[in-house]
């Protein structure tokens, strides 16, 4: 129940991310991101399941809505503290807005597939989506703090 909150507030940090503390921001961002995978592993159980993929729609647009807004959860000066955050964030921000740009289309072509109904299309969708997760995970997350 806690990683709703943190979900929660994390879809409304685009409109205050700006005024958060260098720590409050990274905090936001991890827990939104940990939202994302609790999001993910819901939706496997789903298809697992081989239950109604449409029960799927509402989870990907809060993951929608976190990555639209993801950007700004990386202003200047965030990337130190308790945060795998690479520099490259910020010294390619190009890539990095790619890569967010990339994740929205996948998780776009996700809402798609689970709007259908069909299991194999969201399997399908689902996998592309977790591997355009793990491509920004190379660059720009490291493994530890």
């Amino acid at each position: 129940m806690a990683w709703k909150a943190g979900f929660l507030l994390v879809l409304l940090m685009p409109f205050t991310a700006s005024a958060l503390a260098p720590g409050d921001v990274i905090s936001a961002r991890r827990d939104g991101l940990k939202a994302v995978g609790h999001q993910m592993d819901r939706i496997e159980a789903l298809m697992n399941q081989r239950g109604d993929t449409r029960a799927a729609v509402a989870s990907i647009a809060d993951m929608i809505r976190f990555f639209e807004g993801l950007p700004s959860l990386f202003p200047p000066n965030s990337g130190q503290g308790d945060t795998r955050a690479r520099p490259t964030i910020w010294s390619d921000p190009g890539g990095f807005a790619a890569a967010n740009a990339n994740m929205l289309s996948s998780l776009r072509s996700l809402e798609n597939a689970a709007n259908t109904g069909d299991n194999a299309a969201l399997q399908a969708a689902f996998q592309q989506t977790a591997a355009t997760c793990s491509a920004c995970h190379r660059p720009y997350r490291s493994r530890s703090r």
